[in-house]
């Protein structure tokens, strides 16, 4: 198929490309900048400069492309995100998840895309009450952090515009990303001991290797049914096993542990909810449906032997 990935050339787009690439499929691929147009042809793309907020731009683009798919990958994250003030990190993608999709929607829709696949997110979006891991069929939080308000709007906003679109849409809740290009912040943080251990440290976190939310995306684009997946590894589980276990792997000393006032100080809300509060995802909706299969199952191993390269 002729597919276009909008936002190319962020962690998960510089993994998809050849993944989609080696599958057969002839990819168009898009960034912001022409600085990153060699990068993008180097992987096997037809590269092309779009402003994914400027309606004109998204159309021009789509129309030259005239793709059978599209697969939205836009989102304009560097590092670690202040947790303070977590939606102001956010604003630019929450912009992208909103504006961003209505401009690929409309191109979609007047040059007759069939499949729209977009990057969502599962984690913290969850329902905070309950059970530690979460289907698809459970709801997002009702209540979330006030730093984390907007950002879930978007999240929301994304999923339901496309569970309406006239195109078969399908949103892919990308869990905690890591892999080359995506968790050095975190690594860096836990060898300078800035990632604590708060309280108890029971908020569950669900991870997945860059190279398996390429291989769902590919599942994705060719075949399945519409609707919403969560795109996580089979192992969701507490900061209190997790985060040690990331610094024995990278050769750092284990993390200091602070108490939750402490850290509300330091990390806010938004901070403590996710190292204390927040609940994991399951992936049996995906491999399920979409026959996805995982080259790394476990952060266990992708802790060890996944984090460059």
């Amino acid at each position: 198929m002729r597919v276009f990935v909008a936002g190319a050339s962020g962690a998960v787009g510089r993994r998809l490309l050849p993944q989609l690439i080696e599958r057969g499929h002839e990819v168009v691929a898009t960034t912001r900048t022409s600085a990153k147009l060699d990068e993008l042809r180097a992987l096997g793309a037809e590269p092309t400069v779009m402003d994914g907020l400027d309606a004109g731009s998204v159309g021009e683009a789509v129309a030259r492309a005239e793709p059978e798919e599209i697969v939205h990958q836009m989102s304009a994250l560097a590092g670690m995100t202040e947790l303070k003030h977590f939606d102001r990190g956010f604003a630019v993608t929450n912009e992208l998840r909103t504006r961003g999709t209505d401009n690929l929607l409309a191109a979609a829709n007047a040059v007759g895309v069939r499949r729209f696949v977009a990057q969502s997110f599962t984690g913290w979006p969850n329902i905070r009450d309950g059970g530690p891991v979460k289907t698809e069929d459970d709801p997002l939080d009702p209540n979330p952090p006030a730093e984390q308000a907007e950002t879930l709007r978007g999240i929301r906003y994304l999923e339901e515009t496309l569970r309406d679109a006239r195109v078969e849409g399908i949103a892919l809740r990308y869990g905690s990303l890591y892999g080359p290009g995506a968790s050095e912040s975190v690594v860096e943080l836990v060898r300078k001991r800035k990632l604590p251990l708060v309280g108890a440290a029971t908020g569950v976190w669900s991870w997945v290797h860059l190279d398996d939310a390429a291989s769902a995306t590919v599942a994705a684009v060719e075949g399945g049914p519409p609707g919403v997946y969560d795109i996580v590894d089979d192992n969701p589980a507490p900061v209190s096993e997790w985060l040690p276990y990331l610094a024995e792997a990278v050769g750092a000393k284990p993390p200091r542990r602070v108490p939750v006032w402490l850290a509300q100080l330091a990390i806010g809300e938004v901070g403590v909810s996710m190292m204390t509060q927040i609940r994991g995802s399951s992936n049996a909706k995906a491999k399920r449906q979409l026959g996805w299969e995982l080259r790394w199952p476990s952060w266990r191993f992708g802790f060890k032997d996944g984090l460059s390269g």
